[in-house]
């Protein structure tokens, strides 16, 4: 009997989120053909779990902002060509990029000129539709077909003359802790006025986010307990921060029940009145939660000034964006007031009104992001129609 030889996946994936996409993509690559998937490439413990020997750690690579890609530049570059170097010699089936652009594509783009026969997916459209669009255009020599998670971006990558996209749905829309906290936010709910209130803080996963937002969530709180709320804060976190969040809140006078657990977070979610969030995927996990939420981002300084310049986008929100109307409230830089977001808070503390209208909304985030099967088989027929077209299998 004829045994075929196992599906050889080159792989790039930085981010966690990144490597949990990953592995769920080749799960799924490997129940669609019956075949072992051998991996190379950089990863993190989800991808490892599968049989990836990282050819370096991928926390190397996981870097946010302009300032931090500046600071530690000579070593992305010297890792980016190690990696292209090396999948480039080792003649996969297909490379996989998945997010972190600024590594990512880079190495995608050297293998391309490296390899040319080698089909190359980027999984995570680059948020072209918002800022520096022009990379759209530029994906297209080297990138043969972009995986999108969300609903409009293939529209999007069309327009702006990108590679053809494909979407595939969030791993979001099946996580079984969004549907334990929409479970909870389905619930009964008792909003009367003399009833203590539980706000989730979120003020990010990342240090510069930290430092930046932290301190007017504190004040806001401040705010709204003068203005005669009680309060239950409760404030989910990740292990890298969560020092320098407890060092933050220590001295404030109202203080957070402050968790690294993932389980507890999707608790938090479930028992919230309503959240203050640092802009970014927390809002699509609040948004199918069902939890109402305030949104704030304090840009890094380097990229501050030229801000202005770069972004294409009416919305930084992601549910706004999804339903294409003014869902989330957003707040930016000097508008990151805590007397106006106490106020803004206090509106979601209320039946009707700005909170009926975000549930509205969420309800329209959730219908248009609902696909028929899960992302990582939707994503496994993509990789596979390409790897056919390259007469690899």
């Amino acid at each position: 009997m004829k045994v075929e030889r196992p599906l050889r996946i080159a792989i790039v994936a930085g981010e966690e989120s990144g490597d949990l996409l990953g592995a769920d993509l080749v799960r799924a690559l490997e129940q669609a053909t019956g075949r072992k998937v051998e991996l190379i490439g950089v990863g993190g413990r989800h991808l490892e779990s599968l049989g990836l020997k990282s050819l370096f750690n991928a926390g190397e690579v996981a870097l946010m902002g302009i300032s931090a890609i500046v600071r530690d530049l000579p070593r992305l570059i010297r890792r980016i060509g190690q990696t292209a170097a090396a999948i480039a010699g080792s003649g996969p089936d297909c490379l996989i990029t998945i997010d972190s652009p600024d590594f990512s594509l880079r190495v995608a783009k050297k293998v391309r000129a490296a390899a040319p026969s080698i089909p190359i997916v980027h999984y995570v459209c680059p948020s072209v539709w918002a800022w520096r669009q022009g990379r759209a255009a530029a994906m297209r020599p080297y990138v043969d077909r972009i995986l999108c998670i969300l609903p409009f971006e293939v529209e999007e990558l069309g327009r702006l003359g990108g590679p053809p996209g494909t979407y595939v749905g969030h791993r979001l829309t099946q996580d079984p802790g969004v549907a334990r906290a929409a479970a909870g936010q389905d619930g009964p709910r008792d909003l009367s006025p003399d009833r203590t209130k539980t706000l989730l803080l979120l003020p990010g996963s990342r240090r510069g986010e930290v430092g930046r937002l932290l301190e007017p969530f504190g004040e806001t709180v401040t705010e709204l307990r003068k203005r005669g709320h009680s309060l239950r804060l409760l404030l989910p976190t990740v292990p890298h921060v969560a020092a320098m969040v407890e060092k933050t809140v220590a001295g404030w006078q109202f203080k957070p029940e402050i968790t690294a657990d993932p389980e507890a977070k999707w608790r938090a979610f479930a028992e919230a009145d309503a959240a203050l969030i640092a802009s970014g995927t927390v809002s699509l996990e609040l948004a199918l939660s069902g939890v109402p939420m305030v949104s704030c981002y304090k840009l890094d300084p380097i990229i501050k000034p030229v801000a202005p310049l770069l972004l294409k986008i009416w919305s930084a929100s992601l549910p706004n964006l999804i339903a294409d109307r003014a869902i989330v409230p957003e707040f930016y830089d000097r508008f990151v007031r805590p007397q106006m977001l106490a106020r803004q808070i206090e509106a979601l503390f209320m039946e009707g009104g700005m909170r009926a209208w975000q549930k509205d909304g969420f309800a329209e985030v959730r219908r248009r992001m609902a696909t028929e099967r899960p992302a990582g088989a939707i994503a496994a027929d993509a990789v596979l129609e390409l790897v056919k077209r390259a007469g690899a299998i």
